[in-house]
């Protein structure tokens, strides 16, 4: 078996995912393609996005935003039946999205899992995380797309907070995370997060995990990740991209613009069919930082 590639929040920024796949050289078939969700929103092109998932066959754990289209979207299907059904508030961006959407599209988030497990790896995907001290098969799959720390008593939170959930975590599992984005993976001893903050101006970040590797210790962790700049920033607030998580944690390893890089094998050349797509010509050079490919 091939690869494990886990790829951090991608919020709709389609070229900087086709230039990570390319950077750490996919290979549709053999390697694994894991994505921790937030595939869409607050990006250029949630569509895009989707469409690359469906190209690589990638598995797509999902995140908070596909959760509150779906709520939407399911609400809408019903009241087109006659039924009474409440329907989120999504805002003028998801509503964008949303009529956007095409029947594959929806399709694809419908089948999203709140977690998807790399048994060879022995590591867990989720989007945000995990409640420290319950057992995985008793989490509320609802906190585990939106947590983003604990209380002082160990209670979930999804704003606020002095602790990070992965700091309490204990495995096995490994726990690859996204949703708190931070210009610097999160870095725990059995948890890592890999929103880098890419639609903020910061980074896309994959785990790139070789056949029954699992993740290395806190002080080789970086060895694993591999990041490609984004080409702006499109989106403002949310998070500044500075080195410090949401909840304002100090990162433990350097930005991935100065990872270390480790020595690997070369790896075959991608062999996975794009769609068509046109990209501004400010967007055609790609550019990428890593420590791995």
């Amino acid at each position: 078996m091939g690869r494990a590639i886990i790829v951090g929040d991608v919020h709709g920024c389609s070229v900087e995912l086709r230039a990570l796949l390319d950077r750490v050289a996919f290979v549709k078939g053999s390697d694994r393609l894991v994505m921790v969700g937030d595939l869409v929103a607050r990006g250029p092109d949630s569509r895009g996005v989707l469409q690359i998932c469906r190209e690589t066959g990638a598995i797509v754990v999902r995140g908070n935003h596909e959760d509150r289209l779906l709520s939407w979207h399911r609400a809408m299907n019903a009241r087109a039946r006659g039924e009474f059904a409440l329907a989120p508030d999504l805002g003028r961006l998801h509503t964008e999205i949303a009529q956007s959407l095409r029947e594959e599209d929806w399709a694809l988030l419908e089948e999203t899992p709140v977690t998807h497990l790399l048994e060879e790896n022995r590591t867990l995907v989720v989007h945000a995380g995990l409640v420290p001290g319950i057992p995985i098969e008793s989490q509320d799959p609802g906190m585990m797309m939106r947590i983003r720390s604990v209380g002082v008593r160990g209670e979930a939170r999804d704003h606020g907070g002095a602790i990070p959930w992965g700091a309490r975590w204990v495995g096995p599992p490994h726990v690859v995370f996204g949703h708190a984005a931070s210009l610097d993976a999160q870095v725990h001893p059995w948890a890592t997060g890999i929103d880098t903050g890419c639609v903020y101006g910061g980074y896309l970040t994959a785990m790139v995990l070789r056949d029954h590797e699992e993740p290395p210790p806190v002080a080789e962790r970086a060895s694993v990740l591999v990041s490609v700049p984004a080409r702006r920033r499109y989106f403002e607030g949310g998070v500044g991209v500075g080195g410090r998580a949401m909840i304002g944690e100090q990162m433990r390893i350097p930005g991935p613009h100065s990872a270390r890089r480790r020595s690997n094998p070369p790896q075959p050349q991608k062999t996975w069919e794009r769609a068509p797509m046109e990209v501004p010509a400010g967007q055609r050079r790609a550019a990428g930082r890593s420590s791995r490919g």
